[in-house]
C-alpha cells in the first residue's frame, strides 16, 4: 500500500506529491478496569524489553485465574475489558505471549506490535497536503450562492453524492453522533467547535481511554488526518469555511495512534470500546491496524490481534453502533488468492511475504460487520490507488484523486478533497480515507432520518439507497494504453464500486 497519511502511512490519506502507486466489562461506562501493579516472580524472566500483548480470554469463571496468571508470567494488566473478554497487558518477559497461551481460560494472546514500548524514533515530520491558496478561497466565496458556505464551490464530492440537495431538507440530527477513530480531532477548529461532542471524546492511546481535557487533540507535530476526516462528516453549516455531509450531527474524536503515527491493536480495541459505551452511533476508521498490513489468522500473534478487534467491533454493533472503513490505498484487489505484502511489519523491518486475503485479513476493514468503502474521484471513476474487490468492498464514496487523472468541474479546482485542518485552516487530501468519512455522514444522516433503526437496517438501506456504478472496464486511468486494474461483477454490485455510490439525498427523504 502505497503509504499515503500520517508519517508510517497506517491513515488512508494521500499525501500531494506521492505518486500514486501500488501502496499509496462490563466495566462502568465502558471504562478498561484499572491494573493494582503486581511483582512478578523471581523466576519470571523480566529482561526484554516492554512489549505490549492482547490477552483473549473465554469469560466467565476463567477470568480471575487467567489475571493471576498473567502476574506470574510477569505480566502488568493495563486495561481488562472484561464485555468482550479482551486484556490488554504490559510485559517485559520474552516468553509472556508463549507461556499464557497455555492457561487455561485463554484462547489466543499475541504482541501487537515488533517493536518495543518505547517510542520508535523518527526523523519524519507530519504528513503533505496541498494547502487551500487565498485565490482559490476568493474565488470560492465569489460563487458561492445563498445557503453555500464560502469554500463550498470547491468541495466537489457533496454535488457528487447529492448532500447539497439533502442539506435543503435536513443537516441532520444532534442526537446522532459520529465517532472519529483517528489521529485526533483539533475541536478548536470554527467549523469543528459547534459539532464536537467532547463527553464522547477521549484518547486510547495507551489502550485505556484517557478524559484529560484535550486527551482528543493532536499534539504539535502529530497528523491532522483526523481533524481532515471530522471536518468532512459534520464540518458545521456556519457560514465559515467548508460542509460537512452531515452539518447537524455530532462529532466526538477519539484519538487511538501515538506520536510516531501508529494505530496498535489495544488503542484501536479501547477506540471501539469507548464508542459502544457511549452511545455513539458510528464510527469512521481511516487507518490500518499496525504493524501489519495483513493480519493472518495461522499466525498466533497476528490471529490474536484479529480476534480482539473482531470482538470489539462485533460488540459495537451490538450496542448499536455502525461501524464504517476505509478500504485502503494499494490498488489491491482484495478478493484475489494472493497479494505480495511489502510493507510490513512497520514499525521494525519489512519483509516481503505473499498472503491469502481471505486468511489475512486488512483489520478493521475487512472485519464482519465493518461497512468496507472505496474511493472515487472527481470522474466519479475509482480512484487510482483505491483498493477494491468484489464481495469485499460495499460501497464508494468521493476520496479524490490527482487532479490531472480526474479534474472537477468549475468552479472547484482541486480533485482532492477540501476539509478542515489543524489551527483553523484548510487544505486538500485524497485517499480511502476521505471516501470512509463521506459514507460514514451519510450513515449518520440514514440514522438521523431512522433514530430507531438498528445497524443492521441502517446498512441494509446505505447499501439499497446507494446509486448504481457499473464496472468500468477497460481501466486505464492514467491513460498509459495499460490496464490498471479489472472491475469484476455487474451493475449492481461489483468489485469497483460494491453496491453503489453512498446517496445523502436518498438517506434523508426515504
Amino acid at each position: 500500500m502505497a503509504h499515503l497519511g500520517t508519517r508510517r502511512g497506517r491513515a488512508l490519506a494521500l499525501p500531494v506529491g506521492l505518486a500514486l502507486t501500488a501502496s499509496l466489562g462490563f466495566l462502568p461506562a465502558g471504562a478498561a478496569s484499572a491494573a493494582t501493579v503486581e511483582s512478578a516472580p523471581v523466576a519470571v524472566a523480566a529482561d526484554g524489553p516492554t512489549m505490549s500483548y492482547v490477552v483473549n480470554t473465554e469469560g466467565g469463571r476463567h477470568t480471575a485465574k487467567v489475571r493471576k496468571a498473567i502476574s506470574e508470567a510477569g505480566g502488568t494488566v493495563v486495561a481488562s475489558y472484561d464485555a468482550i473478554g479482551v486484556i490488554v497487558v504490559h510485559s517485559k518477559n520474552p516468553a509472556f505471549a508463549q507461556t499464557i497461551r497455555a492457561v487455561k481460560g485463554v484462547e489466543s494472546a499475541g504482541a501487537t506490535r515488533t517493536a518495543p514500548l518505547a517510542p520508535v524514533a523518527t526523523t519524519e515530520v507530519g504528513e503533505a497536503s496541498e494547502p487551500l491558496t487565498a485565490a482559490e478561497a476568493r474565488a470560492a466565496a465569489a460563487a458561492a450562492e445563498d445557503g453555500q458556505d464560502p469554500l463550498e464551490p470547491m468541495q466537489w464530492s457533496l454535488p457528487a453524492i447529492k448532500a447539497d440537495k439533502a442539506h435543503d431538507i435536513t443537516l441532520g440530527s444532534s442526537k446522532v453522533t459520529v465517532g472519529v477513530i483517528d489521529t485526533g480531532v483539533d475541536d478548536t477548529h470554527p467549523d469543528l467547535a459547534p459539532n464536537f461532542d467532547r463527553a464522547a471524546s477521549a484518547s486510547c492511546v495507551t489502550g485505556k481511554a484517557d478524559t484529560t481535557e484535550g486527551s482528543w487533540r493532536p499534539a504539535e507535530g502529530e497528523s491532522d488526518h483526523g481533524t481532515h476526516v471530522a471536518g468532512t462528516i459534520a464540518a458545521a453549516k456556519n457560514g465559515i469555511g467548508v460542509t460537512g455531509v452531515a452539518p447537524g450531527v455530532k462529532i466526538s474524536g477519539i484519538k487511538v495512534s501515538n506520536p510516531d503515527g501508529f494505530f496498535y491493536t489495544e488503542a484501536v480495541v479501547c477506540g471501539f470500546m469507548w464508542a459502544a459505551e457511549r452511545g455513539i452511533e458510528v464510527t469512521n476508521n481511516s487507518y490500518y491496524v499496525d504493524p501489519w498490513m495483513f493480519n493472518c489468522k495461522n499466525d498466533l500473534d497476528q490471529g490474536a490481534l484479529v480476534e480482539a478487534l473482531q470482538r470489539a467491533t462485533r460488540y459495537a454493533e451490538r450496542r448499536g453502533t455502525v461501524n464504517v472503513a476505509a478500504a485502503g490505498n494499494s490498488a489491491f484487489d482484495l478478493a484475489s488468492d494472493e497479494i505480495t505484502d511489502t510493507s510490513s511489519p512497520n514499525d521494525t523491518t519489512p519483509a516481503d511475504r505473499v498472503i491469502d486475503p481471505s486468511e489475512c485479513p486488512d483489520i478493521p476493514t475487512m472485519l464482519p460487520g465493518v461497512v468496507t468503502v472505496s474511493s472515487t474521484g472527481a470522474k466519479d471513476l475509482k480512484a487510482s490507488y483505491s483498493n477494491y474487490g468484489l464481495g469485499v468492498v460495499d460501497v464508494a464514496a468521493p476520496g479524490g484523486d490527482r487532479t490531472e487523472y480526474q479534474t472537477p468541474e468549475a468552479p472547484a479546482v482541486n480533485g482532492r478533497i477540501l476539509s478542515t485542518t489543524v489551527n483553523g485552516g484548510y487544505n486538500y487530501k485524497a485517499g480511502t480515507s476521505m471516501a470512509s468519512p463521506h459514507a460514514a455522514g451519510v450513515v449518520a444522516l440514514i440514522k438521523s432520518k431512522h433514530p430507531r433503526a438498528t445497524p443492521a437496517m441502517v446498512k441494509a438501506l446505505l447499501f439499497a439507497q446507494a446509486d448504481d456504478r457499473a464496472c468500468t472496464n477497460p481501466y486505464d486511468i492514467d491513460g498509459d494504453g495499460a490496464v490498471d486494474a479489472v472491475c469484476e461483477g455487474g451493475k449492481r454490485h461489483n468489485g469497483f464500486y460494491g453496491t453503489g455510490l453512498v446517496d445523502a439525498l436518498d438517506a434523508v427523504r426515504r
